[in-house]
């Protein structure tokens, strides 16, 4: 998602030391000096452990040989439309409005944005990002899961927000969550399957359910759930993930700005930043369950990852609270040795933090039924970033250390519920925005950590070992490799890229890429072939200005995570964003994701001038721009990126 980096949360205001204020001021200079100095101190051998991570591709029996990175470099652009490199195709299919496919329900979408909520419900939801393919006949047909993070008021409704009613607030709602999608390759060109007994629409209002230590809990319930079990609803669904078993993960996460607070927050509450009025969504205007002073524990029932099923079409979609609570950008899997899941999250706001679910039980046969509660039981860690180039993950767990009930935590949900506030406790490293999570066929994990010009501003946490710049606008991608397996409790760690622009004054914005610039990364995905997929987020509000004068507009770049070769793939329409990435099991299909086409500064569209920035995909006189799924096949039906 595309923000305003002056409005991003900040609400980290604990006293754990970080990483600069036990380090060695000198070692902290040699940071600086990139990659290059970081390499000799402390980059660990390449080698295969444990499992292979889920989104590490499928198998790659029949994928094409030779070097990685085979195509040529398309160049930066600020054009309204998709460059790709030569010999590639692209095909735009499911954008924002059209159809699901649910049976007897098929509303067009309106180019003047005058659908109605309920059929906002049976059409895709807006601003599309994490995505992923589950193979029926293999390549050739199958179901997409696809999130649907945040809204463009402008853009959902003829008249913007003027009006603004409960019909509008249904409508914005319906809007959110998740989308599943049959789609089959038919002679070449790729559709959505209608109707389909699998389509779906899961939104702001579809019933889930609580697993997990905090089902139950006093802190989750409320005067319509009194047994603190059932959530209506999942809202701001970025990252994704898919399971060894066959279900698809999806993250809850800038879920805070959906809700408004009173003139007095708890300590809790001023935690999680929760705020008077809102984010500007304004449901709490004319649904009470988004208005804190009058339902205090509804936010506590957002912020988790959410198990889904695509293969049933009547489950419930569960939010799974062993994994603790966050402001979740996805949810990566591994698999250890002995076959225990490994669940990697990342939380998008400054200063907070990187997060591993070990599961107890080993994975069963017999696919999602089988572990249909595996994630319920395990132990949550946050990690903390030594200088020395090692690092620790430390158990969130009730009782140990100060997770105690004289510090807050009167039990396993709580700690959960307070992930946070535990992970202040236990001295975690503050991380800058740490998003996507992949896993390379090595072993290394890796995370984006997008940005956070608030870095070593005043009265903020300075640099450190993990974070080493100074107002870091530009962004970077950091790695680790945990010792003996992914179920490990140590590991250690280097800085894979620091993004930027070689060609800036300022020593902290220059980078050290070797290949094609870019600058906030965000989505991240280790395809089959063990190409690494780096997409960006520049912000609408910075895009074209200071340090990211000269980036043009938002990019997918692919990398060779062996020799570090970075390549620019393409480069998206005017104010979007990339983001989400999957394909077919021959590597010959890709989906990926535009998000927020025509995204003004301000980041909601005028709708009397909805054309403004963007009028993709439909280049329709009288349309609007639409977040939209993108097909990339390459013209002589070869492996994508070879």
């Amino acid at each position: 998602m595309a923000k305003d980096f002056s409005l991003m949360e900040d609400s980290n205001r604990s006293s754990n030391p970080s990483i600069h204020e036990v380090s060695d001021p000198s070692r902290r200079t040699i940071l600086r000096g990139g990659l290059g100095a970081l390499a000799g101190s402390f980059l660990a051998p390449l080698s295969a452990i444990g499992g292979a991570a889920a989104l590490s591709g499928c198998a790659t029996t029949g994928m094409a040989s030779g070097p990685l990175l085979g195509f040529k470099s398309v160049a930066i652009s600020t054009a309204d439309t998709m460059s790709v490199p030569e010999g590639y195709t692209v095909q735009v299919i499911a954008p924002w409005g059209d159809p699901v496919g649910l049976s007897g329900e098929n509303h067009a979408f309106k180019d003047d944005a005058s659908n109605s909520a309920a059929h906002q419900e049976a059409q895709f939801g807006m601003n599309h990002d994490g995505i992923h393919y589950f193979a029926q006949e293999g390549s050739k047909s199958g179901l997409l899961a696809m999130n649907h993070e945040y809204v463009d008021h402008g853009l959902l409704f003829t008249d913007g927000t003027d009006k603004w009613n409960l019909e509008k607030v249904r409508k914005s709602q319906a809007a959110h969550g998740v989308s599943i999608f049959e789609v089959e390759d038919k002679g070449g060109k790729w559709e959505v399957v209608n109707p389909s007994p699998w389509a779906r629409r899961i939104t702001a209002n579809t019933r889930t359910e609580v697993s997990g230590p905090a089902a139950g809990h006093a802190l989750m319930k409320t005067a319509a759930d009194p047994a603190g079990r059932v959530v209506m609803g999942t809202l701001n669904n970025c990252a994704s993930g898919i399971t060894p078993w066959g279900t698809y993960l999806t993250s809850e996460e800038n879920f805070i700005n959906y809700f408004s607070g009173g003139d007095n927050l708890s300590a809790h509450e001023k935690r999680w930043g929760l705020k008077k009025g809102g984010a500007g969504y304004n449901w709490h205007q004319h649904d009470a369950r988004f208005d804190a002073t009058k339902n205090p524990n509804e936010p506590n029932r957002f912020g988790w990852i959410v198990e889904i099923d695509p293969y049933n079409a009547s489950s419930t979609p569960m939010k799974r609270t062993a994994m603790g609570r966050g402001a979740h950008e996805g949810a990566t899997v591994a698999v250890t040795k002995d076959k225990r899941a490994v669940v990697y999250m990342g939380e998008d706001s400054r200063f907070e933090y990187i997060f591993k679910f070990v599961s107890r039980d080993a994975i069963k046969e017999g696919g999602a039924a089988a572990n249909a509660t595996l994630l319920d039981h395990g132990t949550l860690y946050v990690a903390k970033f030594n200088v020395d180039g090692k690092g620790q993950w430390l158990a969130l767990t009730h009782g140990q250390g100060p997770l105690t009930a004289a510090n807050g935590f009167a039990d396993q949900g709580e700690v959960l519920i307070k992930a946070r506030q535990a992970s202040d406790l236990l001295g975690a490293t503050k991380m800058d925005r740490p998003e996507w999570i992949a896993v390379d066929k090595q072993g290394w994990v890796y995370t984006t950590l997008t940005n956070n010009s608030n870095r070593g501003a005043d009265k903020q946490p300075g640099v450190d070992a993990a974070n080493p710049r100074v107002n870091n606008t530009q962004g970077n991608i950091i790695r680790w490799k945990e010792d003996g397996d992914f179920g490990g409790t140590t590991f250690a760690w280097n800085h894979f890229i620091l993004a930027g622009d070689p060609s800036l004054e300022r020593a902290d914005a220059k980078g050290n890429i070797k290949g094609d610039m870019f600058s906030c990364p965000d989505g991240l995905w280790v395809d089959a072939r063990g190409v690494m997929w780096i997409q960006c987020d520049m912000s609408t509000s910075s895009m074209g200005k200071g340090d990211l004068k000269n980036f043009g507009n938002n990019m997918m770049l692919a990398a060779d995570v062996v020799t570090g070769e970075v390549r620019r793939f393409l480069v998206g329409p005017a104010g979007c964003e990339i983001t989400g990435a999957t394909a077919t099991p021959d590597g010959k299909t890709m989906f990926i994701n535009v998000q927020h086409p025509g995204e003004p500064a301000n980041e909601m569209n005028d709708p009397k001038n909805p054309r403004a920035i963007s009028n993709w995909p439909d280049k329709k006189a009288t349309g609007r721009p639409r977040s939209a799924t993108v097909v990339i096949r390459k013209a002589d039906g070869g492996v994508i990126g070879t």
